[in-house]
């Protein structure tokens, strides 16, 4: 044989021994990327705080507990799940055609809370609506929010009907 045959031979012998060798054990593992999504907050007005007939240059309240006068929120969403609640109170209510005002105060004990431990009347916290605050859903995952305030109508208070918004922002802390 010729000498060309034992090189290619031989380069081909050198070559089959140069290819990598196979990974005889090998082993893996696999996790997962998880979330839990929380379920989306409902804040559900259900009684507006309502003063009734008011008398021009007295001022007039209701409060807190008084049930069927002070507003009312409902709130539901993930049991025991911390959240803001987060009040924007009119400093004025407006004559229905705007040409007059009629000034509303809120104290610091004017709204309250409850996670289904109480109730209007013994509410689980007593809260200053003019401040932002945390709270927990009761373990139903619900929350009823009450407020009360007063109106300080002058002595010369045009007749008819006030209205302007309270609203009540809630959101979950993340917490």
């Amino acid at each position: 044989m010729n000498k060309g045959f034992w090189t290619t031979l031989l380069i081909v012998a050198v070559c089959a021994l140069w290819v990598a060798p196979t990974v005889e054990a090998q082993e893996h593992g696999t996790i997962q990327a998880l979330a839990t999504v929380v379920s989306s907050l409902n804040v559900l007005g259900v009684n507006n705080l309502n003063f009734g007939t008011v008398t021009p240059g007295l001022n007039k309240s209701v409060t807190r507990t008084t049930i069927g006068l002070a507003g009312e929120w409902e709130i539901t969403g993930t049991v025991s799940a911390e959240i803001s609640l987060d009040f924007t109170l009119p400093g004025q209510l407006y004559l229905a055609d705007s040409s007059a005002t009629m000034t509303v105060l809120f104290n610091s004990t004017d709204a309250a809370y409850d996670d289904g431990t109480g109730g209007q009347a013994t509410p689980t916290a007593v809260i200053d609506p003019n401040s932002p605050m945390t709270a927990h859903l009761g373990i139903g995952g619900q929350m009823n929010v009450w407020i009360g305030g007063t109106v300080h109508p002058t002595i010369s208070q045009t007749g008819g009907n006030y209205a302007a918004d309270i609203i009540l922002t809630v959101a979950y802390t993340g917490s």
